[in-house]
């Protein structure tokens, strides 16, 4: 698997409007619902669950990332929205730096080795600090998308 195959540049947000974890978080399940990833319906119950692994334990994970994440019956397979931030969003990382960078992304329930290889896809893509460099100079949803398949290729 590869994190071309579980996003594309309608799930990219290019600046997130919220400026801290619990309002991204919701912005980023909206944005899911509006390019119909998920119903509607099933928007609190995801929002709930992401922001109940949120809790147990920050996903920011240093150099300007975090990826929350959960599993859930809201959707069929893997999917994850990327987002920038310009301002900078506190995640309670390890590091205590603002994250500019966000991957939320959602397993189908009871898919835990998936989950975990989802999380290890994620974090080497996002670890990689050329990646986040050029990340923020692009301009669009398809130049990101594409420096997404760049890196993988």
């Amino acid at each position: 698997m590869k994190l071309s195959e579980i996003t594309d540049p309608n799930l990219i947000i290019m600046d997130l409007k919220g400026v801290e974890r619990w309002s991204v978080i919701e912005e980023m399940v909206d944005w899911l619902v509006q390019q119909k990833c998920m119903d509607q319906s099933n928007r609190e119950s995801v929002v709930q669950k992401v922001k109940k692994r949120e809790k147990d334990m920050s996903t920011g994970i240093g150099f300007g990332v975090a990826i929350p994440h959960a599993d859930t019956d809201a959707i069929s397979k893997v999917t994850a929205v990327i987002a920038r931030s310009s301002k900078g969003v506190n995640f309670d990382s390890l590091d205590a730096q603002p994250v500019k960078l966000v991957v939320l992304f959602l397993v189908p329930l009871g898919q835990y080795p998936l989950h975990l290889r989802t999380l290890a896809i994620i974090s080497r893509t996002l670890q990689d600090r050329l990646f986040r460099e050029h990340a923020d100079g692009v301009k669009t949803a398809e130049e990101f998308y594409q420096l997404i398949v760049k890196r993988e290729s």
